[in-house]
């Protein structure tokens, strides 16, 4: 295959090619098997890939005018690669930045320091919709109320890596990344065979390990169960991955209980058994209807009052959305700097606090050229890039944007890098993120390598499989000194 018609964008960093498609350091092999492979061979291997995913089951649900739609999950055959020297860097920026938030997290339930000192404004958290007053003096295990975190890192035109938004809720997308590296070596075992590849594969144990270190019990085994709200969530298939690679029970709601001694148990033929640690899919409002949301079916009556009793384990910890915010991530920085004394390692995407009056103005004066988020949503959606909008929804962003300022952040448009992609019986260069996943309790682990997301349509910024997105398999290459 000839790639000297592969077409990288303007300003834009290439992962595998340089800008006169020659392959980056490293990376000969690579684009020596694709030069060698033609199209039709590649594309065999890439109805092979789709082929083991229909196989495999691999799915995701796309919510969509009232209907649920189960598809099968997009993946592209041709990796992502990043060197361990650099990642080695990326790994540590990624446990500092975790580090720093659940202090954050644990600070404003409790102390209030950063408050206090002024390096955070107060009415960041009253104004915030996912900081819950039911959580104040509670002090989880290890200080820590995100034992897993999903951070989404973009590389400029650049070549520097940057943090767009910290996933502290409810992450997902860990399966993906272990079933994509599962499907390449189906399809491409010679690759690995001729690259010292870092593995991701103990994920799961690495988990198990994170959840059974936080549980109330000292016990070697301990009950850990994921809850998930059932087969029709959109992450259903990672539930059941995870817990059938943890060993764990997959619940629901309706399978636990609260007994009169504030402890939780799990249904089963042979009675009541207690459960220790809980890894809950689900979200806040819906965990316990005697506290949140009343009419909820999803969640466990009493996992609240058990929870604060010390009962039992809630990963992630109720409460930790509250740094999941895209406004709280712009103090992130600052963060790092009061707790921990240090810089950061990984910078923030420049952004515009719409709260600040002149920043908020700044941003309606130059939309169409900024790219606007609002604070709580996820996936992509309500999403505002400025130069592919109607005139139509420039107005109503703005009309939003004065009506709510705290909801939005406003940021420049960064031209994510691109990976050559399989598309149409071609390669071409595809926009990506990179979602590496966050384990952190009596001590932290980071995944070599995360979920690679690939914006399909060409030209587009918008990578999340909401929005019609893809994935790649992601390489940390082992240095070889």
């Amino acid at each position: 295959m000839d790639l000297k018609n592969y077409a990288i964008p303007d300003r834009v960093f290439d992962e595998i090619l340089t800008n006169n498609n020659r392959a980056r350091p490293g990376l000969g092999q690579l684009v020596s098997f694709l030069k060698k492979n033609g199209i039709q061979n590649l594309n065999e291997r890439k109805h092979n890939a789709e082929l083991a995913i229909q196989t495999m089951g691999i799915t995701f649900t796309v919510y969509t005018e009232g209907t649920n739609i189960d598809r099968e999950w997009p993946f592209d055959i041709i990796p992502r690669v990043i060197h361990q020297k650099e990642w080695t860097s990326v790994e540590k920026g990624l446990k500092q930045r975790l580090q720093a938030l659940n202090l954050f997290i644990n600070d404003i339930y409790n102390d209030e320091k950063i408050i206090k000192d002024k390096r955070v404004p107060k009415d960041l958290l009253a104004s915030s919709k996912d900081f819950r007053p039911e959580c104040r003096g509670m002090k989880p295990v290890y200080n820590t109320w995100a034992h897993i975190c999903g951070t989404d890192l973009i590389r400029d035109g650049d070549g520097t890596m940057y943090v767009l938004e910290d996933n502290l809720r409810v992450p997902s997308g860990v399966s993906y990344m272990l079933e994509n590296r599962n499907i390449s070596k189906r399809v491409m075992p010679e690759l690995f065979k001729n690259h010292d590849i870092l593995p991701m594969d103990d994920y799961p144990a690495q988990l198990f390990d994170t959840l059974s270190s936080i549980s109330p019990r000292p016990l070697d085994y301990p009950e850990v169960v994921v809850l998930t709200p059932g087969i029709y969530n959109s992450a259903y298939f990672e539930h059941s991955f995870l817990a059938q690679r943890m060993g764990a029970e997959l619940v629901e709601g309706s399978d636990l209980i609260v007994g009169d001694d504030d402890c939780v148990y799990m249904k089963t033929v042979e009675g009541l058994s207690r459960v220790d640690v809980i890894y809950r899919r689900i979200d806040d409002l819906f965990l316990d209807p005697e506290v949140f949301n009343k009419d909820s079916t999803l969640g466990v009556k009493g996992l609240m009052r058990a929870w604060r009793k010390g009962n039992v384990a809630l990963a992630n910890a109720p409460g930790a959305g509250v740094a999941d915010d895209k406004v709280v991530y712009t103090y992130v920085p600052e963060m790092i700097k009061y707790y921990l004394g240090e810089d950061p390692i990984l910078p923030n995407v420049p952004s515009y606090m719409c709260t600040d009056k002149k920043q908020l103005q700044h941003v309606i004066q130059n939309i169409e050229n900024l790219v606007v988020k609002p604070a709580n949503e996820s996936g992509g959606y309500g999403m505002y890039i400025g130069p592919r909008e109607s005139k139509r929804r420039t107005a109503e962003m703005k009309r939003l944007l004065k009506a709510n300022p705290r909801n939005y952040i406003a940021q420049p448009i960064v031209n994510l890098s691109t990976v050559p992609t399989l598309c149409d019986n071609n390669l071409e260069a595809r926009h990506v993120d990179l979602r590496p996943f966050i384990l952190q309790a009596n001590k932290s682990y980071v995944t070599a390598g995360g979920l690679t997301r690939v914006a399909l349509v060409r030209g587009s910024l918008v990578v999340n499989s909401s929005q019609g997105g893809g994935s790649k398999d992601t390489w940390i290459l082992a240095s070889k000194d």
